[in-house]
């Protein structure tokens, strides 16, 4: 491809009134407003007493922030993104980023249990209207982890020197939903200072979790998995209040290698994987493993009667290929393994345990769409400024997700940058005829059966 004009004969001009760039926020937004995200943030987020009216039409100032993160803003001033061309000629109530800064200082921890409340009820409504987690009536897997955003300067409230050496961070904690046929959606997130521990109201946050998993139409089996910062009794203790199964990484404290130690030679059994895994140690990729299960491991012993439980403990190993095979003309006398075990009370097969247990890598895919989107800056100076950014971009995703997976089989489980170049950062004009409006969009647009189908979606009755 190359330029069809010599330079001198191109020329640009921003004149044009009757042009939008993100033709595809039309469908989208209508879609949050069929869902109810307007009625549930006039509902649920009251912020009386709020200075400089930040507390009027938090609605439009919710909407506002949605609309502009699916656009792709990262901060407040990319949100000026939605004040351009004919964009007033769909979409009234937009606010400019002075407001929409303003609104954000506003928050409270009270106000953002507020805003907390809201995502949780649109994302039940979300799975009533667009089918986001196929199979949630069989067996759902939530996934909880944390993450650390580098932050910078020291005016930005709770940025500490924590897990990173000199590195100031905010630390998110999220919990994500998803089936063996989905992609997963955003059930719950938290806040927290950089240097809070990963399993600091871990425990509260599961049940949150598991109650969203619940209202979201997830009858099925649910299934808890996380790391091993949050092997803890709170924990699982949560996961059998609510009725649903663990499976957490444990780590190797010292009991859990006495009893990974005494497994005899012939319990292990060998897995290979369809497709090479990264080693979490050192990132090499490994395609056989050898697993084996202690049927009745109690953990938590050293606490109180009551909280001490007995599950299975299944153990996968791998070579350690930092070791050398080979030390001079001497083969290796015995195998140097490394052992990735985990605690569960799943009613699966062993193997089928840990080939479900090594898919919570899936809520890392979240993480990195999240720093690659509106969380590559935590934008307000306040802490819970950036608590309702975070759940604001816990929405839009959700949001996002609903809209690709009303589009097509593809964009259900497409990338949300995906989403964003295929379905929103579409340019159209717009024509106005008898009080009616018409969206010119470009001809031979590669994903306009998608778009179409996600326009008359969710413009058709209800709509």
């Amino acid at each position: 491809m190359r330029s069809s004009h010599a330079a001198p004969a191109v020329r640009a001009v921003f004149d044009e009134p009757n042009l939008i760039a993100h033709a595809g926020l039309v469908p989208v937004m209508r879609l949050a407003e069929q869902c109810g995200l307007p009625r549930l943030v006039a509902q649920e987020v009251k912020l009386t007493g709020a200075r400089n009216g930040a507390g009027a039409a938090a609605d439009a100032n919710v909407t506002s922030i949605v609309g502009g993160m699916a656009a792709g803003a990262d901060s407040i001033d990319d949100l000026d993104i939605l004040r351009h061309g004919a964009m007033p000629a769909v979409f009234t109530g937009g606010r400019a980023p002075s407001t929409l800064g303003t609104f954000l200082r506003a928050f409270t921890h009270g106000r953002a249990l507020q805003l907390h409340a809201v995502h949780r009820r649109f994302l039940a409504e979300l799975a009533t209207c667009a089918p986001l987690l196929p199979g949630s009536g069989e067996t759902v897997f939530i996934d909880v982890d944390s993450t650390h955003k580098r932050v910078y300067g020291r005016a930005k409230q709770g940025a500490e020197y924590g897990r990173f050496k000199g590195v100031r961070t905010l630390h998110p904690l999220l919990a994500t939903l998803c089936t063996p046929q989905s992609r997963p959606v955003i059930a719950a997130v938290r806040m927290r200072r950089g240097k809070a521990a990963d399993s600091r109201g871990a425990p509260k946050f599961v049940s949150e979790a598991l109650a969203t998993a619940r209202e979201a139409g997830c009858t099925g089996t649910r299934i808890l998995r996380a790391d091993s910062q949050f092997y803890n009794a709170g924990v699982i203790a949560a996961c059998r209040r609510a009725g649903a199964y663990f499976s957490a990484t444990t780590g190797m404290n010292p009991s859990i290698k006495r009893a990974v130690h005494a497994i005899p030679h012939q319990a292990w059994q060998h897995i290979s994987y369809p497709t090479a895994v990264p080693d979490p140690e050192t990132g090499k990729l490994i395609s056989d493993a050898e697993v084996a299960e202690i049927p009745a491991y109690p953990a938590f012993t050293g606490r109180k009667k009551s909280e001490q439980v007995t599950a299975r403990l299944i153990v996968r190993r791998v070579r350690d290929l930092a070791k050398p095979a080979v030390v001079g003309e001497q083969g290796e006398l015995f195998p140097v393994w490394r052992y990735h075990p985990f605690f569960t009370d799943t009613p699966a097969t062993t193997l089928q345990a840990e080939r479900e247990h090594r898919h919570h890598a899936v809520v890392e895919q979240v993480i990195a769409d999240s720093k690659a989107s509106a969380l590559a800056h935590l934008p307000s100076g306040h802490f819970h400024g950036n608590a309702a950014w975070l759940t604001l971009w816990a929405t839009t995703y959700n949001l996002l997700r609903a809209a690709g997976a009303l589009a097509s089989a593809f964009h259900a489980k497409a990338t949300t940058a995906t989403l964003r170049a295929h379905l929103v950062h579409i340019p159209a004009r717009i024509a106005r005829s008898a009080r009616r409006i018409t969206l010119h969009l470009p001809h031979n647009w590669p994903w306009q059966h998608a778009w179409t189908h996600l326009f008359d979606t969710a413009h058709g009755p209800g709509g």
